[in-house]
């Protein structure tokens, strides 16, 4: 998934595409995530998960494949639609499966389970960036990942857990909270989207400020999936010690002064390389935290997780897009400013969800 930013520019090339225009990718892309997610989702209630993950990842593999020798900007951009849609999937699964074996103690799992995410996303720019220098590279950095990726096809071995009401020998759905679900799925949207558009513009970003060459903007991109990663690893501890709405606060309060940092000192290296590496860690925990925090309120299904995604899409739709609408008439301080919108929107949004759950509470008792 992190392929994508540092390698913007060389697609931006291959397709005769404006940056305002190459920006769509993020949009095909968190598009065919929300219909892979909301879709795809319901599936793992009906079909051995890891049968299905296994083909999932099978197909990702030959999407990742197909991208860099698509020269025409509609075409490339179905492309990153399909490959959204099995990412989505993939996701999905990972996070419901997870969540049907360790039920509520599911935390310090979740965490570790996205620490794994977190290192692919920290080590795919430090690959793209030993192929993009030279002849060819584009193309035979998105075929080493596509090889990469094959392995985790063998998850298909492993035996899949089974859905909890089907393990309790039940089959009736459980009624659902609209509300509960629309809160949780805006909080996963101004997540989602702030963390995949600024591991896509960051790179960019660096280049246009005459911050970095195109190797070490690559670099700079792992610097923030690093620190994200390293802040999962973290993450996994604390999970033990403090609330999920504790934790989430403590992470946005971390974003804001992040951004913050890069926002002051723009045209400084060191302060874009303190923002990238703080921005990862304390976004780090956000998305385990806040799956921790829905298992906490709610009964979690594989509909349900599809459900959470639609929230999560429309960030990742929304706010790459919007940060790309306005990178090259604002300029690209835009990347800061949106985000810091995007968080101060989640924070309320937080605000409202302890509200809610509050009379949620009170009304049961």
């Amino acid at each position: 998934m992190s392929s994508l930013g540092p390698t913007l520019q060389g697609l931006a090339e291959l397709t005769r595409s404006s940056l305002s225009s190459i920006a769509i990718l993020f949009t095909a892309r968190s598009l065919g995530s929300f219909v892979g997610s909301v879709g795809g989702g319901q599936f793992y209630d009906y079909i051995k998960g890891h049968k299905l993950m296994a083909v999932v990842i099978i197909g990702m593999a030959g999407l990742t494949a197909l991208t860099p020798v698509i020269p025409v900007l509609w075409l490339l951009a179905l492309i990153l639609f399909l490959t959204g849609a099995v990412q989505g999937m993939l996701n999905i699964g990972g996070n419901t499966l997870l969540v049907w074996v360790h039920d509520t103690k599911v935390g310090p799992y979740m965490n570790a389970l996205h620490f794994c995410f977190g290192v692919g996303t920290f080590i795919t720019p430090i690959i793209v960036a030993q192929f993009i220098v030279h002849e060819g590279g584009l193309y035979f950095s998105y075929l080493f990942l596509a090889v990469l990726i094959l392995p985790a096809a063998s998850i298909a071995l492993l035996p899949s857990p089974e859905p909890p009401h089907r393990a309790q020998g039940g089959e009736k759905d459980v009624k659902l909270d609209v509300r509960l679900i629309v809160l949780i799925s805006l909080v996963f949207g101004c997540y989602n989207g702030a963390a995949l558009a600024f591991g896509g513009w960051i790179y960019t970003y660096a280049i246009e400020m005459n911050l970095a060459t195109a190797t070490t903007a690559a670099y700079l991109t792992s610097v923030f999936w690093g620190g994200l990663t390293l802040g999962r690893l973290a993450a996994i501890p604390l999970a033990l010690r403090f609330s999920p709405r504790a934790i989430l606060r403590a992470d946005y309060a971390g974003a804001l002064i992040s951004l913050l940092v890069m926002l002051v000192w723009p045209h400084s290296n060191a302060a874009v390389i303190v923002t990238c590496a703080g921005l990862g860690f304390s976004l780090a925990s956000i998305y385990p935290t806040t799956m921790s925090l829905s298992r906490q309120l709610m009964s979690i299904s594989g509909k349900v997780t599809g459900l959470f995604a639609i929230g999560q899409s429309i960030g990742a739709m929304v706010i790459p897009w919007l940060i790309g609408l306005f990178f090259e008439p604002v300029g690209p301080q835009v990347l800061a400013v949106v985000l810091i919108a995007d968080f101060f929107f989640a924070l309320a949004v937080l605000v409202v969800l302890d509200r809610y759950q509050a009379k949620r509470t009170a009304a049961f008792e």
